[in-house]
Formats: C-alpha cells, sequence, structure tokens
C-alpha cells in the first residue's frame, strides 16, 4: 500500500501474550516499509497503551526472531516495472526497527533495548508521546483538523493520530492546546496560519451553527483573499446533496471518503498537503 511517499507498506495485527498464556489487548500494529528505489526495507511498530503491562516494547522484543523472521520471508510483494521488477523478499532488511508508542518508554529500558539489539546488528529508534509533543511545538503543522466535537473520538482524533504515524503534523487541539491556552485565541490562530484546512463533514458538522460553522466560515474567506483552494474535505455519512445545501463550494471539491478507511483517507491527505 503506499503511503503518501516512496514506499510500499504492508501491515501485520500482532498480540502478545503474558508468561500464563494470557492474550493482551489491544493488537500492535507491524508495518513493514518497503523502498524499492534503495533496495531497502525496515520495520515500524504502532504500541498502544495496554493496559496493566509497563513496557509492551520490552515484551515485544521477546519475539525478535519473529520479527526478523517476518521481513525476510513473508512478503508478497512485487515493485517496479517490468523487466526491472523485484521481490518484497529480495530487499536487504536495513535493521531499522522503530517503535510509535503511546505513553514514554522510560530511558534505561530504551537503553537495555537499543544494546540488546546492537548486539544482533539491528537499530531500534523510539517515537513515544513525549516525542510526538517535542515535534508538535517545533514544527509547524500543515493543516487544521476542523471537526464536531461529537465526531472526536471515532473520526477526527483517530485520523489526526494516524497523519502523526504518517510524519504528517496537523493542529489539533489534543496535540496543540496546553493548560491555560484561549480557546479563540489558539484557533484563530491556527485557521489563520496552518497551509490547509482538513474539513471533516458528518451530519453533526453540517447541522452545526457554532464553532465549526464559524471556522469553515473563517478559512473559506483565506480562500477568497489569499485565491487558492485551502479546504481539503473529508466526507463521513454524508451525501453530495446534503453538503451542497450546507455548501455550493464544498459540494464542488474532491473529498476523501471516510469508508475508505483511516488508513487511506491519512494517506491521500498527505499526497494533498505534500503538494
Amino acid at each position: 500500500m503506499k503511503d503518501g511517499s516512496n514506499y510500499l507498506r504492508t501491515n501485520e495485527q500482532w498480540s502478545l501474550k503474558h508468561a500464563d498464556g494470557t492474550v493482551l489487548a489491544p493488537e500492535i500494529t507491524a508495518t513493514l516499509c518497503m523502498d524499492f528505489e534503495t533496495n531497502a526495507k525496515f520495520v515500524w511498530f504502532y504500541v498502544p497503551d495496554i493496559t496493566g503491562v509497563d513496557c509492551s516494547e520490552m515484551l515485544l522484543l521477546n519475539k525478535i526472531e519473529e520479527i526478523l523472521d517476518w521481513p525476510r520471508t513473508k512478503v508478497g510483494v512485487i515493485g517496479g516495472f517490468e523487466g526491472e521488477q523485484t521481490h518484497g523478499t529480495d530487499l536487504t532488511f536495513t535493521g531499522r526497527i522503530t517503535f510509535y508508542s503511546e505513553k514514554p518508554v522510560r530511558p534505561e529500558w530504551k537503553e537495555q533495548m537499543i544494546r540488546e539489539a546492537q548486539r544482533v546488528g539491528h537499530h531500534l529508534t523510539f517515537r513515544s508521546i513525549d516525542y510526538r509533543d517535542m515535534r508538535n511545538k517545533l514544527e509547524k503543522p500543515l493543516a487544521f483538523n476542523s471537526h464536531d466535537s461529537r465526531d472526536k473520538d471515532l473520526i477526527a482524533g483517530r485520523l489526526a493520530i494516524q497523519l502523526q504515524k504518517f510524519m504528517c503534523p496537523v493542529w489539533y487541539d489534543d496535540f496543540s492546546l496546553k493548560v491555560g491556552d484561549s480557546l479563540r485565541e489558539s484557533i484563530e490562530a491556527g485557521l489563520k496560519e496552518c497551509p490547509k484546512c482538513v474539513l471533516i463533514l458528518t451530519p453533526n458538522f453540517l447541522s452545526n451553527e457554532g464553532w465549526t460553522k464559524r471556522e469553515y466560515d473563517s478559512v473559506f474567506t483565506r480562500e477568497v483573499v489569499e485565491k487558492q483552494k485551502l479546504i481539503l474535505p473529508v466526507w463521513h455519512d454524508v451525501s453530495r446533496d446534503d453538503v451542497y445545501r450546507y455548501s455550493m463550494i464544498l459540494a464542488d471539491r474532491v473529498a476523501a471518503q471516510w469508508s475508505l478507511g483511516v488508513e487511506e483517507v491519512a494517506r491521500r491527505l498527505v499526497r494533498a498537503l505534500n503538494g
């Protein structure tokens, strides 16, 4: 699957177990990234916060042999033009293993895992929530995430997290606001400064005459003043007629359909944001 960059990705869902065999939930997403231009492949893991487990990453490394076997033998992907094609199993595994974690990993545990991985010739990188927060402070968001608060958990939050996993910073209240900030001033600054605005159009959004309507009006005004298209629509459970009744202009914009899945929607937005 393309992720908006120059390599392909394939995912597997992995479960961790306690010593007594009990399966831990939720599952971990293992992602193999294949770059056919450089003949290389590497692995990412998205590690959720598993209740009762201090360091899921350490448990995951207990499966190191399975981790290393997967990119070597279980990649049924072929890339390249006819006559110059390369099979995924023939790409060189670089040894890069990156953990994207929902909670910070203690420094002493990181050091221990890095040393253990180095002994078998592999390189670990950790990208936990503290790294995300640091990037949000240092990097200017590429888009403002405009959504109805009722769609926050099931749609807007999942999309914002997926965009972060694709290394695409966005303005999203959980990421961009801190205690004491003025909500109005922060939102106005985000709407004014972000290069684009992702509008998550749902029945809740279209019926909201409050914040979301003002956010749409603001970014539309920017489009008129700056004479460029800034709005990237995402449609969830709305029809063209629904959107037309809300805004004729929005009905004419190509939208990403949420029915494609959060990864594909994020992938299409990344391509649009990267020009």
